[in-house]
């Protein structure tokens, strides 16, 4: 269905010069007309909030209620990233391609596909308590109040944003955590057969390019047992782009009505999404269980709009998406295209039959209510008892509080399948029990509690691998079924070969650790590596160069060193591949290409890793330690020079402490800093070279602790 829209909307471009007059008419008739501003303003008066902000630009927004608050970081963020906040808001309406163009009718398509509208239109107030609604439309507030300030930033019909708006964004962007884009995508293109798993390769519908690199992340949390001075420590270590709307954006909140924390947001999050309160905190990771079933199904050959379930022939559900595609200037052309559903789920016509599919988060309102949850729990029973709203369709969540508890949870809406299918493989459509109707209970997932060995960590990898042999979690007491993932990553085997290591960790080797450069000794790096050493050279002396440079290298990613740039470069495309389900390059193809590469740029095979990796914002351009898949992760973009830009990897770093007496020390690092896309502002890139040095600036999370370093101090709604 989509390879049709998609070749389909490049034909149109021919046909639109035959038709200028239309288009023109329509341009004329249907152009969205701006927001009128003066409620938007009005609204403003509703709240009582003050937002002062650091010496680093980090807002701290105080206000007697959670609301006001609400508001508060509704226009903060908007101060320093309105426009992805507004691109989240289009993209979630399903409307980006009309700035966007061609290429985002892929996201406006799944927006309708998965039914986001008619989700939150049938759910919004039956399944989010007044509180939460209240909270997330004094948000759209905020934002709103500040496009009307600044109507030249606003595209025409954007605004007003409104808690709907804010829902919805919370319930497209989660399943593309799990890849759920990427296998719709799949499956569009015919790549999806009946004997074969689901391929992670295709384009990000909604997310940035910089996502199509290998993105994770790591969490530690070390209790007062492993601890030198006995503190409770986490480390909070989100991978993610530098930029777009899965960025992180730092922040305090602080009501009169016990919501106060501090951590990273996401444009069009009023919630912290991970970091910490005054009790307790959580760091994230993304995981990948089997979270997707695909079925094919019969079509009647007689109706192509009836399908077979239970030896009877059952009629789609049809419905249209309308997309509005962006061609130049102020013209735009109108696809529409059929949205089909079964009892399965949403279904695709593809080129080689028709799909259903049925994934975790299907019909699920209820993130921003779990989100709020957590991010006002005083204790691990009220944080498992969030937890258990069971609303957030995966990622893993590492624990730690001021009370000395650490816990592990691999969270997932597990589908509950039966015993026997092989879930793993495309599934027959005409069988009902083979849909499955609800998820795994919460006190049946993978999790643990305060293990003996006193740390708990995740890098992406297997929840069987969290702590120590002794502690883990068994493989035999999780069924097949559950589609649990079991790989490792070379980060989660440095976490084991350093913090796990280690059974007295100090505050600065718990810091150092996290910025471990190395890769292990069993990684897939240092397979490839062996594999080039035992090619044949046959007589290329580059060959041989490169074998030598490789036979010494120390496997480690500093910025000196002589051996990384070759390493990388050669291994990188293939181990990203080979995590995409792709078939990777050749071992002598990319030994080869990554010879020419640097003779070509930098004039030999091994330059310094500094030179090739580099980290670059407005004015400052620096040699970068750190790389793929490395404890310090780093993910660059080739540019025209040969050289890598650092796009992705580390980026809201927090370190979370309670001493022995309870008492809370936070630290944290952005790699850009709080002025997302203000290059005049001094807080564009202010944070960037203690980021590059592995360093970090304290979060002043009290009132007291703020107060010396305010360096404005404002209330929106009275200027």
């Amino acid at each position: 269905m989509l390879r049709i829209a998609k070749t389909g909307l490049l034909g149109l471009f021919a046909i639109a010069f035959t038709v200028l007059a239309v288009i023109l008419a329509r341009a004329a008739i249907e152009a969205p007309v701006p927001a009128d501003p003066a409620p938007l303003v009005a609204r403003a008066g509703a709240f009582d909030v003050t937002i002062k902000r650091d010496e680093w630009g980090v807002p701290h927004v105080y206000g007697p209620r959670d609301v006001d608050v609400a508001f508060g970081i509704g226009f903060a963020h908007s101060e320093d990233d309105f426009a992805t906040i507004q691109e989240v808001l289009i993209a979630t309406r399903g409307q980006l391609a009309a700035i966007k163009g061609e290429r985002a009718a892929v996201s406006d398509f799944l927006v309708n596909l998965m039914g986001i509208w008619e989700t939150v239109e049938t759910r919004y107030e039956s399944d989010l308590s007044p509180e939460v609604r209240a909270v997330i439309e004094a948000y759209a507030d905020g934002v709103n109040y500040f496009a009307a300030l600044h109507p030249e930033k606003a595209v025409p019909g954007t605004p007003p944003a409104t808690g709907k708006d804010i829902a919805a964004g919370f319930m497209f962007k989660a399943p593309f955590f799990y890849g759920l884009d990427k296998a719709l995508i799949a499956v569009f293109e015919g790549r999806i057969g009946d004997s074969e798993g689901l391929s992670k390769e295709g384009v990000d519908a909604f997310l940035p390019a910089t996502t199509q690199l290998p993105v994770g992340s790591n969490a530690v949390a070390v209790s007062p047992a492993r601890s030198a001075d006995g503190a409770t420590r986490l480390l909070v270590n989100s991978h993610q782009p530098f930029t777009g709307p899965v960025a992180w954006y730092e922040a305090v909140l602080q009501s009169d009505e016990g919501w106060h924390v501090a951590g990273g947001f996401f444009p069009g999050s009023p919630f912290m999404l991970h970091g910490h309160n005054a009790h307790l905190a959580w760091a994230n990771t993304v995981n990948e269980p089997d979270l997707i079933d695909i079925y094919r199904l019969t079509l009647n050959p007689d109706n192509d709009n009836q399908y077979l379930l239970d030896g009877k022939w059952r009629d789609f559900e049809k419905g249209t998406a309308t997309i509005r595609v962006d061609l130049w200037g102020p013209f735009w052309w109108t696809v529409e295209r059929e949205v089909l559903r079964s009892e399965h789920g949403p279904v695709l016509r593809a080129p080689n039959g028709a799909y259903a599919v049925r994934y975790a988060g299907l019909g699920e309102i209820r993130q921003v209510e779990q989100y709020f949850a957590l991010d006002k729990a005083r204790n691990l029973a009220e944080w498992i008892e969030a937890m258990k709203l069971q609303a957030l369709p995966s990622i893993n969540y590492i624990y730690a509080d001021r009370q000395g508890n650490i816990a592990y949870v691999y969270n997932a809406q597990l589908p509950d399948r039966k015993e026997g299918p092989d879930w793993s493989g495309v599934l027959p459509g005409d069988d009902s029990s083979l849909i499955w109707r609800g998820y795994v209970p919460f006190e049946e997932m993978p999790k643990i509690y305060n293990p003996n060995s006193g740390y708990l960590y995740n890098a992406n990898n297997t929840p069987f691998r969290a702590t120590a042999a002794n502690d883990n979690l068994k493989p035999a007491d999780f069924p097949a079924r559950m589609g649990i993932q079991t790989d490792m990553t070379n980060r989660a085997m440095r976490i084991e070969e350093t913090y796990g290591a280690d059974r007295s960790i100090t505050r600065d080797a718990f810091h150092a650790y996290k910025y471990d450069l190395a890769y292990s000794e069993t990684s897939r790096m240092a397979e490839i590596v062996t594999e080039i050493l035992a090619l044949d050279a046959g007589g290329d002396t580059d060959i041989t160069t490169a074998q030598d440079i490789l036979r010494g290298w120390n496997r480690h990613t500093d910025a000196a060193n002589r051996g990384a740039a070759l390493a990388v470069i050669a291994a990188e495309p293939i181990v990203r591949a080979e995590l995409r389900r792709e078939t990777p390059p050749a071992t002598l193809d990319r030994l080869r290409e990554s010879i020419d590469h640097l003779k070509a740029n930098f004039g030999r095979l091994d330059p310094e890793w500094g030179e090739v990796n580099r980290f670059r914002r407005g004015e400052v351009d620096l040699p970068v330690d750190g790389g793929p898949d490395i404890l310090r992760a780093i993910y660059g973009f080739p540019v025209e020079d040969g050289t890598l830009t650092a796009r992705g990897g580390d980026t809201l770093i927090m370190f979370v402490e309670w001493d022995r007496a309870g008492n809370i020390r936070s630290e944290s690092i952005h790699p850009f800093g709080s002025a997302t896309l203000d290059r005049s502002s001094p807080h564009y890139a202010d944070q960037s070279p203690l980021f590059v040095a592995m360093q970090t600036k304290p979060v002043r999370f009290t009132r007291e602790q703020l107060e010396p370093y305010v360096k404005e101090s404002y209330r929106p709604g009275e200027r």
